[in-house]
């Protein structure tokens, strides 16, 4: 019977891609629990690059006034999309699956833009003889 550190030095690396495997489950996982969790903490009051971009105005009946850089700024495109101000559909009860809704995503972008393109080059250099 092999045991895992045999497997680390066998040729193939199967060992070592296991533990790699291994490793990018637990941390998707500490991802997600962070999101689910974390998300609730997330302020929708202005942050501190849009607080200083309103610094020499007053907000009179939603309009600003004054003499500051946020009197230019306009609404974002997606600002009345389903996962805008950290919620999901403008409930903020939803907080938390919003922020694991957002994690999944970027795994989903990460594994498109780094795994597949990874995965093809290996098939190609598998099947060149290399």
């Amino acid at each position: 019977m092999s045991t895992e550190r045999e497997a680390d030095l066998r040729p193939d690396g199967a060992g070592r891609r296991r533990r790699g495997v291994r490793f990018s489950v637990v941390l998707g996982l500490a991802a997600l629990l962070l999101a689910g969790v974390v998300s609730y903490l997330a302020d929708g009051s202005p942050d501190g690059l849009e607080s200083v971009t309103r610094q020499g105005c007053t907000e009179v009946d939603g309009e600003l006034r004054g003499d500051c850089a946020a009197q230019a700024e306009r609404g974002h495109d997606l600002a009345g999309s389903v996962f805008a101000d950290y919620t999901l559909g403008g409930d903020e009860t939803f907080t938390g699956f919003a922020g694991v809704l957002g994690v999944l995503v970027t795994l989903a972008v990460t594994v498109v833009l780094v795994w597949l393109p990874l995965r093809r080059r290996r098939s190609r250099q598998g099947g060149s003889g290399r």
